[in-house]
């Protein structure tokens, strides 16, 4: 649109403006362009003739309203040309792609490449020889659908495993012809008989396809020496309808079991025992039971100590017998909770020898075979003292009762015509030592005897070490200066004391 004037020489206006419209024509300058690609297209094999796999859409920069821009579609090359040189066809004017081959011939696993590449041509004008074109390539892939079942490779598989071990024991191979990528070719496989126990499991290799059949429950030989699986093959994904699973999706695989040498088993195992301590060196503590699972192999069993950590116990290597060579002690570091641990092995016959281990808990009762003891044995208190309660004393034994507490705490004769003090009982397990009258400084011992409650009881004669200190402006001086203040008798009966012992 131009407006347009007449102006003299000086610039005046003589006529004007007018609008002047120039209509542009167009020419047929501008090819059709594929703009939108790459272009993938999908149809599943089988499919009825007619199927609509893509739409190509083509530009065309010309005018719209005439023929310049009037696009028709064509194919030019179809790679590869099997199993028909025309798979396809396109819909002229609107670009639609269609499949033109019968559903058998749109066979995935009978095709050369499930890949098919179209030229496809875009040309203005109608379509005329005058027109402009452009090309682009479609690419039209054929979608697998589960049309073919998994097959064994054979009927039977042959498997050998030894008894007692687990693991994969045979890989199962099968054949499918559809596509490695879906889960119309991914298999599924099911043991459908000789698995009572569930012994067995199989499980799909996610790589080859092949089912891993592993053992999850060691097998026994004596119990059976051979085995028959059956075990059936299928899809992730369903068949279709009118495919079915047939004779091949099927095998059997026969288990042959070998024989291993195992070790005896002690029954049962632990072992319990309750024993006395104290019992005799010499005594039977049990006679111990342990079989060869090897029923078939007639071996003979000797027996040894394992673990005997006190070193209290031995084993007849025949029968199994076990007695002590020491006294068991409850009270000892080994035993614990009461318990004494001790291990035992049984050793077969075979080549090489297989070996098995029993526990023995022995649950040891306690006898009164402890003194008690008294606790302190060192006692300080000044010479003008005006409290002459010297000291509380406790007493502990490692006994259990009825071997212990209450104790009976009293004092051994004193000699003089003096008493110069005297024990009270304040609890079962405590007493006190009490002063009669101020000693001067010096050390004395005091004779003190404390007596559990066992049947029959144990005493512990001991002494009480007291330090008669001088005390001056809140110091304790406790040097003894004065000679020890105890008669011969009280010195003897305190010898006598520390190296005797008395025993039920």
């Amino acid at each position: 649109q131009l407006e347009v004037e007449v102006t003299d020489i000086s610039g005046k206006t003589i006529d004007g403006p007018v609008r002047l419209d120039i209509s542009v024509i167009d020419q047929n300058d501008n090819r059709p362009m594929f703009k939108e690609g790459p272009y993938v297209g999908h149809v599943m094999e089988g499919s009825p003739t007619g199927t609509t796999v893509m739409r190509m859409t083509a530009f065309d920069a010309d005018d719209s309203s005439t023929d310049n821009a009037l696009l028709r579609y064509n194919i030019l090359k179809q790679t590869p040309m099997k199993p028909s040189p025309n798979m396809f066809y396109i819909d002229p004017e609107k670009g639609d792609i269609v499949t033109v081959v019968s559903p058998v011939l749109l066979d995935r696993e009978t095709m050369e490449t499930p890949k098919y590449e179209l030229v496809i041509e875009a040309k203005d004008m109608g379509g005329l020889d005058v027109g402009l074109t452009g090309t682009a390539t479609a690419t039209i892939l054929i979608d697998d659908k589960n049309d073919h079942p998994p097959e064994f490779t054979k009927k039977e598989f042959q498997a050998t495993v030894k008894e007692g071990v687990t693991g994969v024991i045979v890989n199962l191979t099968v054949g499918d012809r559809d596509d490695p990528a879906t889960g119309a070719w991914r298999a599924v496989y099911t043991i459908i008989n000789g698995n009572p126990g569930q012994s067995f499991e199989i499980h799909t290799n996610p790589q080859t396809n092949e089912g891993m059949l592993s053992v999850v429950k060691p097998l026994d030989y004596e119990i059976s020496a051979f085995h028959t699986l059956l075990i059936k093959v299928e899809n992730e994904d369903p068949l279709i309808p009118d495919i079915a699973y047939g004779p091949s999706s099927t095998a059997t695989v026969q288990i042959t079991v070998e024989d291993v040498n195992e070790g005896p088993v002690f029954h049962p195992n632990p072992m319990t025992v309750t024993k006395q301590e104290n019992i005799p060196i010499g005594s039977v503590v049990l006679t111990v039971n342990a079989t060869d699972p090897d029923t078939l192999q007639h071996q003979t069993i000797r027996y040894s100590v394992y673990k005997d950590p006190a070193g209290w116990l031995e084993i007849n290597p025949t029968n199994g017998t076990i007695g002590t060579t020491a006294i068991l002690d409850r009270e000892s570091p080994h035993v614990q909770n009461n318990i004494y641990t001790a291990l035992f092995l049984a050793i077969d016959s075979g080549n090489p020898p297989a070996t098995g281990t029993g526990t023995l808990h022995i649950t040891l009762e306690d006898v009164n075979d402890n003194v008690p003891s008294l606790y302190p044995t060192l006692a300080k208190v000044c010479d003008d003292a005006k409290d002459l309660r010297v000291v509380v004393l406790g007493a502990s034994d490692k006994d259990l009762h009825p071997n212990t507490d209450p104790f009976k705490f009293e004092l051994s004769k004193q000699s003089g015509p003096e008493k110069l003090w005297r024990i009270t009982k304040l609890n079962d397990t405590h007493a006190q030592v009490i002063l009669l009258q101020n000693l001067k400084k010096a050390n004395y011992n005091i004779p003190i005897s404390v007596t559990d409650s066992g049947k029959p009881p144990l005493t512990n004669n001991t002494e009480l070490k007291l330090q008669v200190c001088s005390c001056k402006k809140s110091k304790m001086d406790c040097s003894a200066t004065d000679a020890l203040h105890i008669s011969m008798t009280l010195t003897l009966l305190s010898l006598f004391s520390l190296f005797c012992k008395s025993f039920p």
